[in-house]
């Protein structure tokens, strides 16, 4: 490598080891350079207009690229001509992972001059009446400085191109949607432990174009969040796992039933507790015990409610403030909430529709629930699932815990703390879990051993039914097992 490599890295992250915090992503700033980011790439290299490539480059152009060495402007313009716009036919179209962009911004003497951008982006060929194929994924970061007013590109690193066969989940999903009759679908990936991608496709009511940071009501994916925020005041020391529920919350409907001494946070969380999901399924509607807590698995919303009820009682604090403190404002999940909130979620929430296309009222939930109704983005539940798989959130015991089979539901499929458990053979597991309500199919993955992981949102009432493919074909032969193991 050059000389002059090493001393242009060197200012380079010497000056961003004096910057301040990332900015604001809804900021001035921030919304000025990812749009100068997307004029860039969507102008100047995906519709190869050299003359804004030329203009908006810096004449001490510095590009580095890990595979293809250093470039100035004028090499890089020489290349971006016969290498990006030199077969019409078959054209190289740069995306970003609008998610992953981070804006720093620079100063002198307290006077901004220019600010440092990175992100990752992904790359795909495209074909004339054919589909856009994924082609890899990359890293980047720019240098972005004010001339006369003007924003001019000055250095850019280019670097950790990936293998295109890691990223590609799909060639053919926008089909699968469109046969499927998916209005919507919310889909991230995690890659050794660390999102790499996050994509929303359709619509959020059937006519508006949903963005990447769409909000969306996903079930019963609910009761996740409402264990590991639970597990964490396990962690601790708040809360104790096998501490009887009846010192904090008695439901009136069992209160002279002896049985809720038996109740405890892990037979709960491992949907042991002797509970139908929903009250009202009972004739009478009321709250009773169907056999003795402990003994078997009954999958159970009002277990969780139950469980909401003396964890508010004991800390005096609702669960939406609790997960707030607890798991929400460490892992930045500033789009998830128990709680509707209008002036926040309403112009970004997606819409349900039942199999014939009919949308669903939006469910307003004025107080938390436990175990439904949780909204959230695809970022933020890819956030979420990032921290559990590297236990960025409990301690090694109750890590351990939350892994270890509970209950066996089915042939090598369990329920731990929170998640479902496959027991995949050799030493692997995949955790998961799911959500079904009207106009909401939900589900994910994640697997511990090889750091991947899966988020499937959609917004129909058989949402369920790309599930399989989806599976199938991002985690292949891990993924038939998955199936295999359901649907016996």
């Amino acid at each position: 490598m050059t000389t002059r490599f090493y001393i242009s890295i060197f200012i380079l992250f010497f000056s961003l080891g004096n910057l301040q915090a990332q900015i604001d992503k809804n900021s001035p700033l921030f919304l000025e350079l990812k749009k100068q980011d997307s004029l860039f790439f969507e102008r100047g290299f995906n519709k190869c207009d050299i003359a804004y490539l030329e203009k908006t480059m810096d004449e001490n152009l510095k590009f580095y690229h890990d595979n293809g060495g250093f470039q100035d402007k004028k090499l890089f313009l020489e290349r971006t001509k016969q290498n990006i716009c030199g077969n019409p036919n078959q054209k190289p179209i740069r995306k970003v992972i609008e998610s992953s962009l981070e804006v720093f911004p620079l100063y002198n003497n307290g006077e901004l001059y220019g600010a440092i951008q990175t992100g990752e982006h992904q790359f795909f060929i495209r074909e004339k009446d054919k589909e856009d194929v994924l082609g890899g994924q990359a890293k980047f970061t720019s240098v972005w400085t004010k001339k006369d007013g003007n924003w001019m590109m000055s250095d850019v690193l280019s670097y950790d191109h990936g293998d295109p066969n890691k990223t590609k989940i799909m060639d053919d999903l926008e089909k699968l949607l469109r046969d499927s009759n998916i209005p919507t679908l919310g889909l991230g990936v995690i890659e050794d432990g660390k999102i790499t991608q996050i994509k929303v496709y359709g619509t959020l009511d059937g006519k508006k174009t949903a963005p990447y940071n769409s909000l969306f009501n996903v079930a019963s994916l609910t009761k996740p969040v409402t264990a590991m925020t639970v597990l964490r005041l396990v962690s601790l020391g708040k809360w104790n796992l096998d501490e009887p529920l009846y010192k904090y919350f008695t439901d009136p409907d069992i209160a002279n039933d002896p049985r809720i001494k038996k109740l405890t946070a892990r037979l709960i969380l491992s949907h042991q507790t002797g509970f139908p999901n929903w009250r009202w399924m009972n004739k009478d509607n009321k709250l009773k015990f169907e056999f003795d807590p402990g003994t078997k698995y009954q999958y159970s919303g009002e277990g969780f409610e139950y469980l909401r009820k003396a964890v508010e009682k004991k800390f005096n604090k609702s669960l939406e403030a609790l997960a707030k403190e607890y798991v929400f404002q460490p892992l930045d999940m500033d789009d998830t909430s128990y709680i509707w909130n209008e002036k926040k979620e309403a112009d970004r929430i997606v819409i349900g529709f039942d199999k014939s296309g009919k949308p669903y009222d939006i469910v307003k939930n004025k107080t938390a629930s436990g175990a439904d109704d949780l909204v959230t983005s695809v970022e933020d539940y890819s956030k979420f699932l990032v921290a559990v798989m590297n236990n960025d959130l409990l301690s090694p015991d109750v890590f351990e815990a939350m892994k270890t089979k509970q209950v066996k539901t089915k042939d090598n499929k369990y329920f731990g703390l929170g998640f479902e458990i496959y027991d995949l053979g050799n030493n692997e597991i995949a955790l998961s879990h799911g959500g079904s309500d009207k106009g909401v199919n939900t589900i994910v993955f994640i697997l511990p051993k090889t750091k991947q992981g899966l988020v499937i949102f959609t917004n129909v009432d058989d949402g369920y039914k790309v599930y399989e493919s989806i599976i199938n074909q991002y985690f292949g032969a891990v993924g038939k097992k998955i199936v295999e193991i359901e649907t016996k």
